[in-house]
């Protein structure tokens, strides 16, 4: 039989999503997200880039600030106020302790209990290469979760440790563990992919609508079948 998703945990009240890019949770978990925020809870969203290097035919200078107002209109699709840019180069994100760092930091300020990621693995479900930028932010998120709590780590930041995350999930992931129902964020996470125009304009000559409503029922109905036939946004969750 095919392993049932548990229900992600709720006994939190903050979470900080970190992604590369602008447009890496919209096409992740947004409609988790609109759900959350639905239910009262605090998400905030950390980018390590501003997806200058995504569009072959802008130039990064007048690229960044585009995907940045793009990206805020996307988080307030589903509830999410708070937008951070790291300001790391896109395409050429390094893992390491600097990475952390700014992580760490970002966790300190926030103290959220749950923290959110992308797939850290090298590839999508064996298949398909994973980006340097996606590796590379997903496996330093993971780290700074233990990072943020050691005071003797990072000292320099100036900011009180937080040992205080719980969860790391990790959307995206060809392993999932858990799962949040869709239905009642779907079509504000449609909503949501759809404010990266631009960027969807690129990528596709379908109409833009269509193209995020059919890729979002896509993934969200992959996960019906181990969440008891619902659509769902499926996390590899790691307890801490």
């Amino acid at each position: 039989m095919t392993r049932q998703l548990e229900p992600m945990p709720t006994d939190w009240r903050r979470a900080l999503a970190v992604v590369a890019h602008p447009d890496d949770l919209e096409y992740g978990c947004a409609a988790a997200v609109a759900g959350w925020t639905d239910e009262g809870r605090e998400v905030a969203y950390l980018l390590v880039t501003r997806g200058e290097a995504g569009i072959d035919t802008i130039a990064p200078s007048a690229c960044a600030p585009l995907r940045e107002r793009e990206q805020r209109a996307s988080a307030e699709a589903v509830g999410v106020s708070s937008v951070e840019f790291l300001d790391h180069r896109d395409g050429v994100i390094e893992y390491g302790t600097a990475l952390r760092r700014d992580i760490a930091a970002a966790v300190r300020r926030h103290r959220p209990e749950l923290l959110i990621t992308l797939n850290h693995r090298d590839t999508w479900g064996a298949v398909a290469w994973n980006t340097p930028d996606h590796r590379a932010v997903g496996r330093a998120t993971l780290d700074a979760a233990g990072d943020a709590g050691n005071r003797w780590i990072f000292p320099e930041l100036g900011l009180e440790p937080w040992d205080g995350v719980r969860w790391v999930a990790v959307a995206g992931t060809d392993r999932p563990t858990h799962a949040v129902d869709a239905t009642p964020g779907f079509e504000r996470s449609v909503r949501s992919l759809l404010a990266h125009r631009t960027y969807i304009e690129v990528l596709t000559d379908e109409d833009p609508e269509a193209y995020c409503r059919t890729f979002l029922a896509g993934t969200t109905g992959a996960a019906a079948e181990r969440f008891g036939g619902r659509p769902a946004v499926a996390f590899e969750v790691f307890p801490r």
